[in-house]
C-alpha cells in the first residue's frame, strides 16, 4: 500500500538515485586529487606539496558554501537550486580540464566546492522528503552511501585513470557525468515543490548548545588527523613502502573500502554506546597513524595501515554527526550545514599543515605525525562529550516534522558525510 508520499514502503523514488548519484561524483571529485598529487604536481609545475593545496582550496569552498547555501536556498526552488549546482560544478571541471595553470585549477576547486555545498544542503532535504516518512532513513542511507562508494570506487579508477590519460581525463569524466545527473535532476524533480515554513532564528538559536560545539570539533579534528595523512598517501606508498605507481589505486579501494565499514560500524553501534564507540575509535585512529611512521616502509604493512585508518577514522563521522542532529533538535538545517563544514575544515587544516610537514626535514613521514597529534587531539572534545552527557532532556520534537524537510528527529537517521 502506497505511503503518503506516493512511494510503496522499501521501495525509493527514482530520484533518491539519482541524487545519491550527484553525490558520489562530489565524493569522487574531492578526494580524487590525492591519488593524482605527482601528475598534476608534475604538469603544472609545482611541488607535490604545493598541489595538495588543491584539496584544502575545495575543502575551504566547502566550508563556506555549505551553511552559506543553506541558509541562502532556504526558500529557492529546489529542483532550480540543484540543476543551477550541478551545472557550476560541470562547468568548473570543465574549466580545470583546460587550463596548465596551477592558479585557474586552484579557483576552479573551490568554485566546485561552493556548488557542491549547494548541491549537498538542498539534495538531502529533497531525497528523504520524495521518500517519505516510511522510507526516509534509508533515502539518507543511500545518499550518505553515494558519498562513501566513492571512496571505494570513483577515487580509485580516478586515480587508475589518471595514469594512462594525465589527470586531466578524470576532470573531463566528472564534467560529463555531472552534466548527466543534472538533466536527470530536471526530468525527475517536479517544477512545483511544496516548501515547508522555515525559520533562520529556530536553525540559530539550535547554534547555543555548547555540546553541540564538541561534536563539531570531534568531527573536525578526526577528519583533520585522516585527511593529513591520506592527501600525501600516494608519495608515501610509492617513494617510502615502494610500491608501484600503478598498484597505488589498489590501496586506495582498501582505504575506500575500511571508510565503508567503518562508516557501517559507527552507524550500528553509536546508538547505544556514542562515547564508547566513538572514544574507542579515534584512540585507535592516533594509534594508527603513529604506527604508520616506523611501518610504512614496508608494503604490506603500509596497505595494511592505510586500510586501518580508513576503517577507525570514519567510525567517529556517523556518530558525531549524529550526536549534533540529536543537540539540534527541530532546526536542524544549518547544524547539518555547519556538520559538513567541520569535516571540511578539519580537512583543509589537517592537509595544509601536514603539506609544511612534507617539505620539512621530517619528509614522507611528516603528514603522519600530524596526523597522530590532530587524531589524539580528538579525544579532548569526545570526553569533553562523555563527562556532560549524549541525550537532550525534555527536546521536543514537531510532529510535522517528520514529514517537512529531513528526518532529523532521530539521530539514526543521519550518517556522515566526509
Amino acid at each position: 500500500m502506497p505511503s503518503a508520499s506516493g512511494t510503496t514502503p522499501g521501495k525509493l523514488p527514482f530520484v533518491v538515485w539519482v541524487l545519491a548519484a550527484g553525490t558520489f561524483l562530489m565524493g569522487t571529485t574531492e578526494f580524487v586529487v590525492a591519488g593524482l598529487l605527482p601528475e598534476l604536481a608534475g604538469d603544472l609545475g609545482v611541488s607535490v606539496s604545493h598541489a595538495g593545496l588543491l584539496i584544502t582550496a575545495f575543502a575551504i569552498g566547502m566550508i563556506i558554501g555549505a551553511p552559506t547555501m543553506a541558509m541562502a536556498t532556504l526558500r529557492l526552488p529546489q529542483r532550480q537550486t540543484l540543476v543551477l549546482a550541478l551545472f557550476v560544478f560541470c562547468l568548473g571541471h570543465l574549466v580545470a580540464a583546460l587550463s596548465t595553470s596551477f592558479s585557474v585549477v586552484l579557483i576552479a576547486r573551490v568554485v566546485t566546492a561552493l556548488a557542491t555545498g549547494a548541491f549537498w544542503s538542498v539534495g538531502f532535504v529533497v531525497a528523504t522528503s520524495a521518500a517519505g516518512p516510511r522510507n526516509a532513513t534509508r533515502a539518507t542511507g543511500v545518499m550518505i552511501g553515494g558519498l562513501t562508494l566513492a571512496n571505494v570506487v570513483g577515487v580509485p579508477i580516478g586515480s587508475f585513470a589518471g595514469q594512462f590519460t594525465g589527470w586531466h581525463g578524470p576532470f573531463w569524466a566528472l564534467a560529463v557525468l555531472s552534466g548527466l545527473a543534472a538533466a536527470f535532476i530536471g526530468r525527475f524533480i517536479p517544477v512545483q515543490e511544496e516548501r515547508a515554513e522555515v525559520s533562520l532564528r529556530a536553525e540559530v538559536r539550535a547554534l547555543r548548545q555548547g555540546r553541540l560545539w564538541l561534536a563539531l570539533a570531534a568531527a573536525m579534528l578526526i577528519m583533520g588527523g585522516v585527511l593529513a595523512t591520506y592527501t600525501y598517501v600516494t608519495p608515501l606508498l610509492t617513494d617510502r613502502a615502494g610500491i608501484p605507481t600503478g598498484a597505488v589505486p589498489l590501496v586506495l579501494i582498501a582505504f575506500g573500502i575500511g571508510a565503508l565499514g567503518g562508516t557501517t560500524t559507527g552507524g550500528r553501534l553509536g546508538d547505544r554506546r556514542p562515547m564508547v564507540t566513538t572514544i574507542t575509535a579515534a584512540a585507535a585512529t592516533a594509534l594508527v597513524l603513529l604506527l604508520m611512521i616506523p611501518l610504512s616502509g614496508n608494503p604490506v604493512t603500509a596497505t595494511l595501515l592505510v586500510f586501518l585508518m580508513g576503517l577507525t577514522g570514519f567510525t567517529v563521522n556517523p556518530v558525531v554527526t549524529a550526536l549534533a542532529m540529536r543537540f539540534a533538535g527541530d532546526a536542524p538545517t544549518l547544524t547539518s550545514a555547519l556538520t559538513t563544514s567541520a569535516f571540511n575544515t578539519g580537512i583543509a587544516a589537517g592537509s595544509a599543515v601536514a603539506g609544511t610537514a612534507l617539505d620539512s626535514s621530517l619528509a614522507l613521514t611528516g603528514p603522519p605525525l600530524v596526523g597522530t597529534v590532530i587524531a589524539a587531539l580528538t579525544l579532548l572534545p569526545l570526553s569533553a562529550l562523555a563527562v556532560h552527557g549524549t541525550s537532550r532532556k525534555g527536546r521536543i520534537v514537531a510532529r510535522s516534522s517528520a514529514s517537512m524537510r529531513t528526518p532529523h528527529d532521530e539521530p539514526s537517521q543521519v550518517s556522515s558525510q566526509h
